[in-house]
């Protein structure tokens, strides 16, 4: 029976990070049809950020069954499951590596999953390298209009195939309409970011003005939302976390750090600040208050520069003095930001793009990525071999459990590894390099 005709998805999610596992499970729960019954396993990435149990559980994206895997115990998994869709919410090289592997697990198999990958914000650097990295997929995904149109200039540029770019939205947006009617004092969150700025002084200042403004504003609740806590990792590395700052900075009774999912801090909040986290566009679409900080420069490297013509941009002077900015509307309406309504219906060209492809007689042609040994020699084969996998995707002599489930004792040695090295990248490598300095 087709595919269309079932209401039904079994789909596969891998991730690298607990953000990306976010975008992964909601983007499948997206891409489904209305109605479908939608067999979810969730697929977790053994490295650095490999999510705990504290940030899946804050995450609150459910999963039939979730396990860690390296990439060739991932390619295994692969080619004995049968699902429909597979989403590959990894880094772009992660992707790459993944697509070589799963061309390689899945020759000679008649039908083979869709496979769908993107980003899980905004796309704001290494733009053309994430996105070759990320071609060879069914769909590559673009949370708006304009990053689609980014998309296809830069495939159609390197004469690559262009077909696969499908404009979405981000798959966490949603959430009541702000409306000021919370049953809270009037509160102000800053949306902490692990790696922007990453610079001691540039972190200290922020949370200098945060807690200056707590102390101006008593009648108000300054909230700090941070991503995770010491000694856990996110997509990016924290090395000097604002919970250790903050123990320098004194703050007022009406300051606090907050945890949590970004969408009930959201319920109560009446101003969002922040550089250029992607929880800016959480807030915009329900209509909160945003400001985003030009403090330390609109640049870059801090991501901050995607908000020009938005109308959000503000410093905390301004702020301070009661500025409450007033975002374009058609600057959101680039941004897949659709606070008029019509994010209901932005899944639904990747929901019959994705139906159509399940039902393709015959079924799906192999994966066909830009870089090949042919294309890339020089950049491919490293990008591979990084997740044990030779250049024709095949799993590399002595790749990790990739014949085999990891037993009882490889996995406690593996957590205590984890362990050990998120400790040194945390811990250690700030210190030396701080020495280093001196």
């Amino acid at each position: 029976m087709p595919a269309s005709a079932t209401k039904a998805r079994r789909i596969a999610v891998l991730a690298d990070s607990d953000t990306r596992w976010k975008w992964g499970a909601l983007t499948a729960s997206r891409i489904s049809p209305d109605g479908a019954d939608l067999h979810l396993d969730g697929y977790l990435l053994r490295g650095r950020a490999t999510p705990t149990a504290r940030q899946l559980a804050e995450v609150g994206a459910d999963a039939d069954s979730l396990r860690e895997v390296t990439a060739a115990e991932f390619l295994r998994a692969m080619a004995q499951e049968s699902y429909d869709v597979l989403v590959l919410a990894l880094v772009g090289g992660g992707v790459q590596a993944v697509l070589h592997g799963l061309r390689h697990a899945w020759q000679g198999r008649t039908g083979r999953p869709v496979v769908v990958t993107g980003y899980v914000g905004v796309v704001y650097e290494k733009l053309t390298d994430g996105l070759l990295l990320r071609h060879g997929a069914d769909l590559v995904l673009a949370n708006s209009r304009q990053d689609a149109d980014r998309f296809r200039a830069v495939y159609e540029g390197v004469g690559a195939d262009a077909s696969a770019v499908t404009e979405v939205a981000l798959p966490f947006l949603g959430g009541a309409e702000h409306t000021g009617a919370h049953g809270h004092p009037y509160t102000v969150v800053f949306a902490a970011q692990p790696s922007v700025p990453d610079g001691r002084r540039d972190r200290t200042y922020l949370l200098d003005r945060l807690v200056r403004h707590a102390r101006r504003h008593p009648e108000r609740e300054v909230l700090l939302k941070l991503r995770s806590k010491p000694g856990e990792h996110t997509t990016h590395i924290e090395e000097l976390p604002y919970q250790k700052l903050v123990q320098k900075a004194d703050p007022p009774p009406n300051f606090r750090l907050v945890y949590g999912h970004m969408g009930d801090v959201l319920d109560r909040t009446d101003l969002l600040v922040t550089v250029s986290s992607t929880a800016a566009l959480e807030a915009l679409h329900r209509r909160v208050p945003t400001a985003v900080l030009t403090d330390l420069g609109v640049r870059e490297s801090l991501g901050n520069h995607h908000f020009t013509g938005s109308g959000c941009l503000a410093s905390w002077d301004q702020l301070d003095d009661g500025r409450l900015p007033v975002p374009d509307p058609a600057w959101l309406a680039r941004q897949g930001v659709a606070a008029d309504g019509s994010y209901a219906t932005a899944f639904d060209t990747a929901r019959a793009r994705i139906t159509a492809l399940l039902d393709r007689p015959g079924g799906l042609p192999p994966l066909s990525p830009y870089y090949t040994p042919v294309t890339a020699p020089g950049y491919l084969p490293g990008i591979l071999a990084r997740h044990h996998l030779a250049p024709d995707g095949s799993p590399l002599p002595g790749a990790p459990a990739g014949d085999r489930e990891p037993g009882p004792v490889r996995q406690i040695v593996r957590r205590a590894a984890r362990g050990a090295y998120r400790h040194g990248v945390q811990r250690v490598a700030p210190v030396i390099r701080r020495m280093g300095e001196l």
